[in-house]
């Protein structure tokens, strides 16, 4: 089975031997994946809505692996038991409901060794959740496919002090070759929110104006660093 480039990205981050759970599966590409390809032994594929996990059961049962991937139906991490899979994986999902699902099921995230997550919006959300429940940033990435920019956090347990959760740290520090562009997006994401508070008539919203200046100019401090380090080059 070929993979997104964004799955690929996720699956890239699996530790070979470890026990997965793929928490919102969807149709369970992941899952096959990573059983077919021997990183995985066993994979747990978890989803809250009956369709797709209808469709996971589906191509779980068209590779023939039901003896090595268990598709189950239900909440976040409420589907596992404590010690059941030592890698999770969630991507494609929210930052703010995947902060909901850690928070939902403590008991089974304890026993989990390492975190890899994709999320579509919020990731300064989750990872200031990461650093304040003893999750450190063994890695980040990012990923461009179909116009989109996608980032993928990798943590595992250990402590971190915490940075600015906008850019992601092991990003700056590598100087990833996408996060000029991840800036630029940022730059202009901001922009748009300050042009929309000018035209707004609301005291509340206009307060907030001061946090998302505060916001912006540190993406365009971190943008002229960028820029004077590749020119260093």
């Amino acid at each position: 089975m070929k993979l997104s480039q964004r799955l690929a990205a996720v699956a890239a981050y699996v530790p070979p031997g470890s026990t997965v759970a793929d928490i919102g599966t969807d149709h369970a590409y992941l899952p096959v994946y990573l059983v077919n390809e021997g990183i995985a032994p066993q994979v747990i594929a978890t989803d809250v809505h009956r369709k797709p996990y209808e469709s996971a059961r589906e191509t779980v049962a068209a590779y023939r692996l039901q003896d090595r991937i268990s598709v189950r139906l239900g909440d976040g991490l409420k589907t596992l038991q404590p010690g059941e899979a030592g890698t999770i994986v969630i991507a494609g999902m929210g930052g703010k409901n995947m902060v909901q699902i850690f928070r939902r099921s403590p008991e089974v995230l304890e026993t989990a060794g390492r975190l890899i997550l994709q999320p579509m919006t919020h990731v300064e959300t989750v990872r200031q959740w990461l650093w304040a429940n003893g999750w450190y940033l063994l890695d980040e990435d990012l990923v461009a496919e179909d116009g989109h920019l996608y980032e993928i956090l990798v943590a595992a347990r250990g402590e971190e002090t915490p940075v600015d959760p906008e850019i992601g740290p092991r990003l700056l520090e590598k100087r990833h070759p996408l996060l000029k562009k991840l800036l630029v997006e940022k730059e202009k994401h901001y922009l748009n929110i300050l042009e929309g508070i000018k035209q707004s008539t609301n005291p509340e919203t206009k307060g907030k104006a001061g946090q998302i200046r505060e916001k912006l100019s540190k993406i365009q401090r971190v943008k002229q660093w960028l820029a004077a380090k590749q020119s260093t080059r």
